[in-house]
């Protein structure tokens, strides 16, 4: 997909809270290493009730937006399309400027879950667990869709979290159990553990981790190692790590805004870990 002939093109990500987005030095290694000179790539403080007027107040040199909350279900109303993968989990992560004006929402989270899988070799899995029950959760979901074969067991906090991740479930066909999360240390035993949950929510699970763990996917990347990760990684097991997604998310966004592919996954990983180091 291109966009329209314009010397300088702009991207941005927007959110709230937005100052500890990785987005810009993900994008901008991009840029770098495919050669755009004329390419910018900014972070705006943007909620939902200031999201039309930023959208309308964008000129033809705009080739995309990258959204993190709020935005990612307020954002669905005010584009003209929303990909299938977008409309599974009603969350859009990214939009696109077609060169005729359209706006198109996508989300590359679940196709970057699916990547950053199996650039660790996970290609397919017989059943797995999500810690967890947030947005996060649905698009893991979503993933799990197109690799799991058997049971997602999601470990809630609360009943009405269980309801949703069950019609998650239903809407996804995905066989999903749930269970309480006083439970989670049954999770570890999973082939593949998804964890979806705030900084501190699994580091009493750590002392839980089997001798042979599997495959653990913490979506977390600051503060990192969590506990769990850390733990994990000491007996022996795999772990994907939050910036895995993010880098794997952002290749897809830059794909996508650019029309050059493939990305430079590499130099943006490699920029991602200079960030965080620096942090």
């Amino acid at each position: 997909m291109t966009s329209r002939a314009v010397d300088a093109r702009r991207a941005a990500v927007l959110g709230s809270p937005i100052a500890h987005s990785l987005s810009p030095v993900l994008h901008r290694a991009a840029y770098d290493a495919l050669g755009l000179t004329g390419w910018s790539y900014d972070r705006f403080e943007v909620d939902e009730a200031g999201l039309p007027g930023f959208l309308e107040g964008l000129g033809p040199e705009w080739a995309g937006l990258s959204l993190t909350m709020p935005l990612k279900r307020a954002v669905i109303p005010l584009v003209d399309e929303v990909s299938e993968t977008a409309a599974s989990v009603d969350a859009v992560n990214t939009v696109v400027f077609t060169e005729d004006g359209r706006r198109l929402g996508d989300n590359t989270d679940i196709p970057g879950i699916v990547a950053a899988l199996r650039e660790h070799g996970i290609e397919q899995v017989d059943s797995a667990a999500i810690l967890g029950a947030g947005a996060t959760a649905s698009s893991a979901l979503a993933a799990l869709a197109r690799i799991c074969t058997g049971e997602v067991v999601a470990y809630v906090r609360s009943e009405t979290r269980a309801a949703e991740m069950r019609q998650w479930g239903e809407r996804l066909d995905v066989e999903v159990r749930t269970a309480d999360w006083d439970d989670a240390a049954q999770a570890l035993h999973a082939p593949l553990v998804i964890a979806t949950t705030p900084a501190g929510a699994t580091d009493a699970l750590a002392s839980a981790v089997p001798e042979r763990p599997t495959t653990l996917f913490d979506v977390l990347y600051n503060p990192w190692p969590t506990d769990l990760a850390a733990r994990w990684s000491m007996f022996g097991g795999a772990v994907v790590s939050g910036l895995d997604l993010l880098v794997h998310q952002a290749v897809l966004q830059v794909e996508r805004m650019t029309g050059r592919a493939p990305a430079p996954l590499d130099a943006m990983r490699r920029a991602g870990e200079k960030a965080l180091a620096e942090r």
